[in-house]
């Protein structure tokens, strides 16, 4: 699948620390790349009040908060 969803992300979030451990769980670790909002002001105002959200690379976002069937069928709904 490679770098092909996107994990909007802050540090020291615990909700984001969530994400990221379930979507660990769905062996999704290689599929993900961590974008941190704080690192452009653009990203901090569009996602700042939704993270963490999941994109894949049709556009399609996954807000939290989600479980394993959720991001399961998101990644399905392709």
């Amino acid at each position: 699948m490679g770098n092909s969803i996107i994990l909007y992300h802050r540090e020291d979030c615990h909700l984001c620390e969530q994400a990221l451990a379930l979507l660990q769980d769905l062996g999704l670790r290689d599929s993900l790349q961590l974008l941190d909002i704080d690192s452009d002001a653009e990203l901090g105002v569009e996602f700042g009040l939704r993270i963490p959200v999941l994109l894949r690379a049709d556009g399609c976002a996954l807000d939290w908060p989600f479980d394993a069937q959720q991001v399961q069928a998101w990644l399905q709904s392709v």
